[in-house]
Parts: structure tokens; sequence; C-alpha cells
């Protein structure tokens, strides 16, 4: 089976990996890659926990080739910190006790940033609304609503 050459930014640093046509960016992430961060959860594109931020928008990496992304910014979890220090959706996740197993946690956060970044100062029902297609199992819902409400108001804040 062929394998096609694909050069892609992930988390600011172009990167190059082959893959066959069928490859998911999910197994390109995680097996080509070594970011394991991105989880995945149900590879049919229901639960979020794969989600990444694909030339500014948030996809499951689960329903996007690998072969698809060619000359495309991805970002993941992994590229969520800066410096060693937590972004401020990351630290109010702990703050407020919204993970547990991580499993859905880096799909929830890249989603949450991406929604931030698109409106930063969400009312509750549109962080629900927003955060609609990411599911867990855990916490339940009212913890991570919580967080990323916080992490916005910091957010507007230092801004």
């Amino acid at each position: 089976m062929a394998k096609h050459l694909i050069t892609a930014t992930v988390n600011g640093d172009e990167v190059e990996y082959t893959c066959r046509a069928g490859e998911t960016l999910l197994d390109v992430l995680r097996t080509n890659l070594q970011m394991t961060g991105t989880k995945n959860g149900c590879g049919t594109g229901d639960c979020g926990a794969c989600t990444v931020v694909l030339n500014g928008r948030p996809v499951n990496s689960c329903l996007v080739l690998g072969a698809e992304v060619e000359g495309a910014e991805i970002e993941t979890i992994e590229g969520m910190a800066t410096g060693g220090e937590l972004h401020p959706l990351q630290q109010k996740f702990l703050d407020h006790a919204a993970l547990q197993c991580g499993v859905c946690t880096p799909g929830f956060l890249n989603m949450a940033k991406a929604l931030l970044e698109a409106n930063p100062d969400p009312t509750e029902t549109e962080v629900r609304f927003g955060l609609a297609g990411n599911l867990c199992r855990c916490t339940g819902y009212d913890k991570i609503v919580r967080a990323v409400l916080d992490a916005a108001a910091e957010m507007r804040a230092n801004a």
C-alpha cells in the first residue's frame, strides 16, 4: 500500500511524516508523531476526546485523514502550555477539579480554547453549547463549564 509524505505545522513546528491513505490524523499524531495527549475515545466522531484545532477550527481527528492535512496548522494539547506554564484553561481545570480519568480532558481543553478565541466572554449557555460535542463519563459537566467560565474571566482580565 502506498504511503504519502505530508508536511504540516504541529504546535508551531514543521513536521514531516508518512501515512497510508486511510490512516487518520488521530493515528498519525499518536503513532507517527508520538503525541499521545490526543485520545481515542470512540473512533467515530461522537465523543470529542480526539479534538484538535486544524487551521483554527476544532475537529475530531478520528474523522480527518492524515493525508488531508498537507500544509495545515494543527494544535494539540501538547502545544497548549507555553514555557512550562499552564494555559489558564489547564490551570482552571485543575482548580475546579474538572477532570478525573483524563480521557476527555485534552478534547475539552482544545474545544474550550477554540471557543474562547472565538468568543472571549461567553455565557454559561454558550459554553455548554460550544462544548456539546465533547462527552465526559466521569465528572459531569458543571465543573468543566465553571472552569471554562473562570478561565474566560481570567483571560479577559489579563488581556
